[in-house]
């Protein structure tokens, strides 16, 4: 038996002392029953000491700052996405409802030595991670013109609610200091790979493609031979991009017609004003009737006595075209155009709008 066991004479005090007639059961007996007895008392000790160790491990683990699982801060290397790099805020503009124009600076000679876009990860699309000081978790932003010669990078941010690292970026003051990492590669662009891209954006989602028009505007977009149309959503017109966005963007579409176009969307006409004069803005969601306008597919008109007959819209033949399709905006957006993204944030199948359209998964990215 193993009390009989545990109760060994190894347990008991070396003294010594007189010898005592008992029963060699009744002193089993007594001698286990005391050794039991205190087994789940240090049992117990053992236990919640174990338990407080644990619960201190792991509230350090996740509540404390550790180098080993974070990119560390350097102040002599050139900027890169291994390590974090100190930039200076240096403008910070209100923007329209809950969003601002935050431009900052790193030192000029931390800029790589090329600073080419071949060879330097700055092709577009691209982005850097900004690290919130505050409670050591990071986002990542897509600089609107890229970085110039001088280090400079402006960012169109807003500040949601329960955005942690957009509402500590909406308080930095100009000359405040803030950590970045990149050049992060989002999606590379290839000219004349596809004869169509399709770009829908929402919010602030228009970020990456702006980034990607700017490069081409200022390089081959009248010699590529690729069209692109750009599809941007607003809840209201007055939440539209401000002027420096907008007007780059209507002026590509007015100059190269044959190229590019741009449609801008409003959830909902609320009577505010739009940052810039628009006589194309479309009232309701982008929905598949848009899409197929913008890829020249037949619009989808049935009676409604057919509605009752009809399960679902029979997919388009788009699998043969060389048709890219770019989205970026909020979750409930991409998950209603292409379908959720899979786990890990990767692309996930395609599903929604485009799912029913017969778009495979090499012909949508969602960003």
């Amino acid at each position: 038996m193993q009390r009989t066991f545990c109760a060994s004479p190894f347990s008991l005090p070396r003294v010594a002392r007189a010898p005592v007639s008992k029963p060699p059961h009744s002193h089993k007996f007594s001698t286990a029953t005391k050794t039991f007895a205190a087994s789940p008392s240090r049992n117990k000790v053992a236990t919640s000491a174990f338990a407080l160790a644990f619960t201190v491990g792991v509230a350090a683990y996740f509540f404390l700052p550790d180098q080993s699982r974070a990119a560390p801060t350097s102040t002599n290397k050139h900027l890169s996405p291994a390590h974090f790099t100190q930039a200076t805020v240096i403008a910070s503009e209100p923007s329209g409802p809950n969003t601002k124009l935050i431009t900052v600076a790193i030192p000029k000679h931390l800029i790589p030595p090329s600073h080419d876009p071949a060879t330097c990860g700055f092709s577009p699309i691209w982005s850097v991670c900004i690290k919130d000081d505050d409670i050591q978790v990071e986002r990542a932003y897509t600089p609107l013109h890229g970085m110039n010669d001088d280090g400079q990078m402006q960012l169109w941010i807003k500040r949601y609610p329960n955005g942690e690292v957009g509402r500590w970026l909406h308080s930095k003051q100009v000359g405040e200091q803030i950590e970045l990492r990149g050049p992060l590669m989002t999606w590379m662009w290839r000219d004349n790979n596809w004869d169509e891209v399709i770009m829908i954006s929402g919010g602030t989602g228009i970020t990456p493609f702006y980034q990607l028009l700017h490069d081409l505007k200022t390089g081959s977009i009248v010699s590529s031979n690729t069209r692109f149309t750009l599809l941007h959503s607003a809840r209201t017109p007055e939440e539209l991009p401000p002027p420096s966005i907008l007007w780059p963007i209507t002026n590509l579409a007015n100059e190269n017609p044959g190229k590019f176009q741009f449609y801008p969307f409003v959830d909902t006409q609320d009577g505010t004003v739009p940052p810039i004069s628009l006589s194309n803005i479309r009232v309701g969601r982008i929905g598949e009737a848009a899409i197929r306008q913008c890829l020249g597919l037949a619009p989808t008109v049935v009676p409604w006595w057919k509605k009752f007959f009809i399960a679902k819209t029979s997919p388009a033949d788009v699998s043969q075209r060389k048709v890219l399709i770019l989205v970026c905006g909020p979750d409930p957006m991409i998950n209603a155009i292409a379908g959720p993204f899979g786990r890990n944030f990767s692309q996930g199948p395609v599903a929604g709008i485009l799912g029913s359209l017969g778009f495979s998964s090499n012909q949508v990215r969602k960003l």
